[in-house]
Parts: C-alpha cells; structure tokens; sequence
C-alpha cells in the first residue's frame, strides 16, 4: 500500500474508508490536543487556574487564523494533487506541493511579523478584559514565533495523507502531540513558567513534527517529493489550489471572527464567566468536530484520485459511505453531550461554579450536532471533486449569512439574552444544512453526469 497510489482506485471503498480514515481522525484528535492540553493544565493551576484558562481562551481566535492559513493552501493543493496522480502525471502533482511549500513559508513568515506587533490588539478586541489580558499576551507572544511550526505540519503533513499515506500522517501529530503533553507539566509546573510555558512547550513540539514530515517528504517512502525545480512558485498552479482551499480557510478562520462574536455578546451580557465558558464550549465543539474532518480527509484521496481517474461508481460510494458514517458519528456524540454534560465541562476546568454553568449552556450550543455529519459530508466532498465555488458557498451560508447576524439578533427575541447568544449556533446549523443538502444534490449529480460524459 506505500509503495504506490494505485489501491484507492482498485481496494474495496469501505476496507479503503476505513484504513484512511482512523488514521485521520486519531491525527485530527491529537492535533488539538496541542491547544486542548494546554488549556486543561492551565484550567487546574492553583488560585487563577479560572482566569488563565479565560485568558488563554481569547487567544484561540489568532490560533484559529493560524491553522486556517495553513488550510488555505493544502486543504486545496493537496486534493489537486490527488487528481493529478489519478490521471498519472505525479510531476504536477510535484509541482503543486514544491509551490505549496514556498507559498506556506511565506505566509508564516508574514503572519508572526503580524503577530509580534499587533497581539495585545488583537486580544483585546477578541474579548480580553483587564482581568485576563496579561495571561492572553503572555501566551501569545511566545506563540507567534513558532508560526512557521504550525504552518509547515499542518500544511504539508496533507500531502502525506494525499498520497494514502494515512498512518505516516497520523504519526505526524502523533510525536508532536507527545512532546507537548510531556513538555507541558515541566514547563507549567516544574519550571513555574505558567501561561508562557504552555506556550513554549507548544511551539517546541510543533518544532519536532516539523522535522518529521519534511523528512518524510524528502525520503525514499514518498511518492511525491519536495524538489527545489518545482519551488517557483507559477500562478497557473498555486491560484487554482488557493481557491480551492477558500472553503476550508473560510470556515476555520471564521471561527474566530465568530469567537469575537460569541465573546463580545457574551461579556456584555454574562461577565468573565461566560466567555469562560464559551472557551470550553467551543473547545468542545473543536473536539466533535474532528472525527468528522477526519472522516472527509480519509474520503478525500479516494474521491479526488477517482474523480480524476474518471471513475463515476467509486466516487458516489465514497460520498454515500462518508455521509452514512458522519451521521452515526455526530447522532451518538450529540446523544453524550445531551446526557452527560458535566463531563465535557470538568475535563477544562474543575471550578464549580464555571463546570455548573458551562454544564448548562452546552445543551443548548450543540442541540442541532445530531445532523450536522450531512454538512462536513457535503463540504469535504465538495472540496474532493474539485468544486471550489459550491464548497466557498456553503462555508460563507452557515457562518457569515446566517451564523453571524443570528448572534446578535436572537438576544433581543428571548427573554434571557445570554441564552440567546448561544441559541444562535443550533438555529444557524439547522438552516444551514438544509441549504447544503439540496445544494449538493444538484451539484453533485450535475459533476458526476459531467465525468460521465468525459469517461
């Protein structure tokens, strides 16, 4: 199976899904572990334990834009190259990778140039108050410097899973998510450094998976390779996989225009303890919503190889065995949010005050998870065929056209506006799947009549 890519046009889709997918979503999960075991180590530090983990909370929008840079470039790049070595040409597809690595590195380098200059900006708009802007600052300027970690891993670690290399890419994240958990007591703790050293101990991992997928892309296991003839960057190349990664750059960095949002709302309407507890709610949300973003990375070599290789039955399976399989996923972690609420909200924080209402708003943040396996199906395989426009639509309705308005409109129609503002994500996911599925009928079915045609 490593030796080359010809097993996702001819393996069976379900055994194909599944050796893909675990891999995917066990990366996906140790991924956030990277952000999500700084906050749970801060949340238990002795006397403002409470207030850190707020302050920290506020700089997830900037970690969000972060990531999301790194989506816009191989979340697009690396499904065009999965095309490009379903039709045999694997120089393009070199191609796309050697311009996504130069485009990567430039942007990284802008965005701590950024980051350096205007953090405390930054956070004091996405919801810092004066209590919790010192551990927001301290965090993040030790953070901004390891840009370029954070921007390398993600980015081209999708080029690793592109080729089918799931377990190769799960070993990615794997190491650095090691070292961050191991690191992470030593500096917090051991060395006293507080915020700071969860932010150090961060960047450091990050540093080491760096070294790991780039070796990886170097070496003698790689299909594909990061070779300096193809590292001019051509806008005939790198534009096409930019649009493409529209989609998933808008849905992530939007995250944190919503995280302003939520904040603002919810410090004008409840104080410090329900931002604090929009911190765990949308770290709760982050963590549901890998499993399913590992589902489409492990559908997306499948659908992208045999949509290039003109194979119309292997891309409908694939789409109708992800859709069946995200659904069971989000209807039994929406069935454990609503039972169990307390659960999500001590693993963050063991304050009881914050546990009791972070308990209570999360039932009503999450109350339409159970169908939104319909819309990450959709979009990841919007993303797989190639369909830029279709996927940057959906992602601009749930978040942008519904999503933000709804948050502050629905507290002026309740009578308690803090439940209002969480009220605003179930009413704008339900609206916005419904769009999404009959989107995708149409779109979907005009694709696959087109690659009829073609084949």
């Amino acid at each position: 199976m490593e030796q080359n890519n010809d097993f996702l046009g001819t393996e069976p889709i379900g055994k194909l899904l599944w050796k893909l997918a675990l891999p995917a979503i066990v990366a996906q999960v140790i991924n956030l572990l990277y952000n999500l075991v700084d906050r749970i180590y801060i949340g238990h530090m002795a006397g403002d334990g409470a207030l850190a983990l707020t302050g920290v909370g506020v700089c997830m929008p900037v970690i969000v834009i972060v990531s999301a840079f790194a989506a816009l470039v191989s979340n697009g790049s690396a499904p065009r190259a999965s095309m490009a070595m379903g039709k045999g040409d694997n120089d393009a597809a070199e191609e796309i990778l050697g311009n996504s690595f130069v485009v990567q590195i430039v942007i990284s380098l802008i965005l701590t140039v950024i980051l350096l200059l205007f953090n405390r900006d930054f956070l004091m708009l996405f919801g810092a108050s004066e209590n919790t802007i010192g551990y927001a600052t301290a965090y993040m300027n030790i953070y901004a410097v390891g840009t370029i970690f954070v921007q390398l891993t993600l980015g081209m670690n999708a080029f690793i899973s592109a080729q089918g290399f799931a377990k190769t890419g799960m070993l990615s994240v794997l190491i650095g998510a090691v070292c961050n958990i191991i690191l992470d007591p030593v500096f917090i703790y051991g060395f006293g450094m507080g915020v700071q050293g969860a932010a150090l101990a961060t960047i450091l991992s990050q540093a080491v998976s760096t070294v790991w997928v780039l070796a990886f892309l170097n070496g003698k296991r790689t299909i594909l390779k990061i070779r300096r003839k193809y590292m001019r960057l051509k806008p005939k190349i790198i534009f096409p996989c930019l649009a493409l990664g529209l989609s998933p750059f808008i849905m992530q960095s939007s995250e944190s225009v919503i995280m302003v949002c939520f904040n603002a709302s919810l410090l004008k309407y409840g104080g410090d303890i329900a931002v604090g507890a929009m911190t765990i709610l949308s770290s709760a949300m982050q963590f549901s919503m890998l499993p399913l973003q590992g589902l489409g990375q492990g559908a997306q070599p499948i659908s992208s190889y045999n949509f290039g290789a003109k194979n119309v039955d292997r891309v409908k399976k694939t789409f109708f065995l992800l859709l069946k399989a995200s659904l069971i996923y989000s209807f039994l972690l929406w069935g454990l949010v609503m039972l169990f609420p307390q659960g999500f909200a001590r693993i963050f924080s063991s304050d009881a005050e914050l546990v009791s209402y972070t308990a209570w708003a999360i039932r009503i943040y999450m109350a339409a998870m159970c169908i939104f396996g319909i819309q990450m199906a959709c979009q990841m395989t919007f993303i797989s065929i190639g369909n830029a426009k279709a996927s940057i639509l959906v992602a601009v309705m749930r978040k942008f056209i519904l999503l933000l308005p709804l948050i502050f409109l629905v507290p002026h129609v309740v009578s308690d506006p803090v439940t209002g503002v969480y009220l605003a994500e179930p009413i704008a996911d339900f609206l916005a799947v419904t769009f999404t599925a009959c989107l995708f009928r149409h779109q979907f079915g005009k694709a696959l009549a087109a690659l009829k045609k073609q084949a």
